[in-house]
């Protein structure tokens, strides 16, 4: 599959998010060569920071290297991101987004809402699900089912 190599690397930065208690979703931006530009793993619970999702983190990142306007890229990342991260990326002009399971409580890229596609914004920014979903939900599940267990 053409996204795999970059969602594993999501997937693991995704478990680092874990390691340090953030919910683990992890991107990775690629250049229009495919080369990576920035990767996170969500750092919300490590930063106090309720924007610190993975998306925003590496969207912030490339925007320091490149500027705010990154059409050419791709945005690969473990989880459908939500609203405040589908307009970030429909704002920084993206040219993809892959991510690998949908969110069904807060998607809004197909979930909940369509916000790539949304025909009433300035940019729309064609999607791709399904990338490694078993593994990226397997991950999501287990660090859940750890915290839901007692003791």
């Amino acid at each position: 599959m053409e996204f795999e190599g970059a969602m594993r690397l999501a997937l693991d930065e995704a478990r680092g998010a874990a390691a340090h208690g953030d919910v683990p979703i992890g991107a990775v931006l690629l250049d229009e060569a495919g080369a990576v530009i920035a990767q996170a793993g969500n750092r919300r619970e490590q930063d106090e920071d309720v924007s610190a999702h993975a998306e925003i983190l590496v969207l912030r990142e490339a925007g320091r290297r490149r500027g705010w306007r990154l059409g050419g890229c791709t945005l690969v990342v473990t989880l459908e991101p939500c609203a405040m991260c589908a307009a970030a990326i429909v704002q920084a002009r993206l040219d993809r987004v892959v991510f690998a399971a949908p969110d069904p409580k807060a998607g809004a890229v197909v979930s909940l809402f369509e916000l790539c596609d949304d025909r009433r914004l300035n940019h729309r920014v064609p999607w791709t699900a399904g990338v490694l979903r078993d593994e990226a939900e397997a991950l999501l599940r287990g660090f859940f089912e750890a915290r839901r267990a007692p003791g």
